[in-house]
């Protein structure tokens, strides 16, 4: 009896010393540990960056990234923090990717990194670029900005890499043999969602469209997915609402959304305005798609396929954060660069953009299937991933839509869809 007593008191106190002790000493160690381990890695990095040529340098790329500084507005949700570095780290990661074949080539890059001020004009900046002889750029701006490039002096002879602007006209009648566009256009990103509602069997919507111009651009595209195949829009609503929607929301969507049955609320709200407001506050209960809820994205954090989860430790380490878009625009845009000169050896630049339009050039992305560009409008061609903030529901285009060329040719404008002449 004394030593069941005993034993009792024994396992009391080593259990009441061991849970909160041994957690808090366990996540101090792992922190330590953690410590420790970026340091290797930082150290790692520098050894590689200072590995040695197998063969004399033969050819040096020089890279500039270009982004432009915006007016931050003013944010519903203090969640999400306003990012200044996007695609810095995207551009690294590629940088030490390319290097990695490029050693044992005798092929080097070298990456500069501008970031024009709100003050400063980015047509006169990048008329100082140009002068100076470089040739390769991948730009972070929006679609009025890169028009203003196009009119420049000598644009034609150099070769830019689009990482943000979704704008169709960009690959439509504004496009440029020279302007590769590796941010998905709105009508991919409508088609790859589209083809998933279809396969629900989800196609009467209620179409949601924001005040700002790019809701409208996106709005177009939906109502262009949902005509190609057979959706019908039960009813079209702008969301004009100025109030402080933390406060009023819960009010002011049921009465919005009041309608005639439909089985998803499809939304085009990028600036992220009210959307996000939207769920659990609908009259009828129906999921939401769009810029919110389920979205198609070219990239996103939960996507762990195809080597992806080793891209996404990768970036974390790097960086500190999760890996956005137009991180992931940057990284493809500088490998796209690598791998067309490794294939070619030059980096001669009427040879380089051949390449990347040509049959021959494709590139592994952690996609599944190697990305391309179309020949007709300097697209690339990808998957679309379908994500809900925290989960990656499915991969467009979807099963059953096949081309006579690529089935990622499903997703936007086709060929004979263009109005693209180079």
């Amino acid at each position: 009896m004394r030593e069941k007593f005993f034993l009792i008191i024994l396992l009391f106190i080593t259990l009441s010393l061991s849970f909160p002790l041994e957690t808090r000493e366990l996540s101090i160690q792992q922190l330590e540990e953690r410590k420790k381990a970026d340091e290797e890695r930082k150290k790692a990095r520098e050894k590689r960056g200072k590995k040695t040529f197998q063969k004399e340098i033969s050819i040096t790329t020089d890279i500039v990234f270009v982004s432009k500084e915006r007016e931050v507005p003013p944010v519903l949700s203090n969640l999400d923090p306003v990012l200044e570095d996007e695609g810095f780290y995207g551009v690294k990661l590629a940088l030490e990717d390319n290097l990695t074949t490029g050693r044992f080539l005798g092929h080097d890059y070298k990456v500069e990194f501008h970031r024009i001020l709100l003050e400063e004009d980015l047509v006169s900046e990048f008329e100082k670029l140009l002068k100076k002889g470089k040739k390769y750029f991948v730009v972070d701006l929006n679609e009025s900005e890169l028009l203003s490039l196009m009119k420049l002096s000598g644009i034609d002879d150099v070769l830019i890499f689009n990482t943000r602007a979704k704008n169709d006209s960009l690959r439509n009648e504004n496009c440029k043999k020279n302007f590769f566009h590796i941010a998905p256009s709105y009508s991919i990103l409508s088609d790859a969602l589209t083809q998933y509602l279809v396969r629900k069997k989800w196609k009467k919507w209620f179409l949601v469209t924001g005040p700002k111009e790019n809701d409208r651009l996106y709005a177009q595209a939906l109502k262009s997915s949902a005509k190609k195949f057979n959706i019908k829009i039960k009813e079209e609503k702008t969301w004009d609402f100025t109030s402080d929607l933390r406060r009023t929301a819960g009010k002011e969507v049921p009465i919005f959304t009041k309608s005639s049955n439909y089985d998803v609320l499809v939304v085009a709200d990028e600036a992220g305005e009210f959307g996000e407001y939207l769920a659990y506050r609908t009259w009828d209960p129906r999921p939401i798609a769009g810029t919110q809820g389920l979205k198609p994205n070219s990239w996103h954090r939960t996507h762990e396929q195809w080597g992806a989860t080793q891209m996404q430790n990768r970036f974390r380490r790097e960086s500190g954060r999760w890996m956005t878009e137009v991180d992931y625009h940057a990284w493809t845009a500088v490998r796209a660069l690598g791998e067309t000169i490794t294939r070619t050896q030059s980096n001669d630049i009427k040879k380089v953009q051949e390449y990347l339009l040509g049959d021959k050039f494709g590139l592994g992305a952690y996609k599944g299937v190697k990305v391309s560009f179309r020949s007709w409008n300097g697209q690339l061609r990808q998957p679309v991933l379908l994500a809900a903030p925290r989960s990656m529901v499915s991969v467009s285009p979807q099963e059953g839509y096949i081309h006579p060329v690529s089935e990622l040719d499903t997703l936007g404008k086709d060929q004979p869809e263009s109005s693209c002449k180079f």
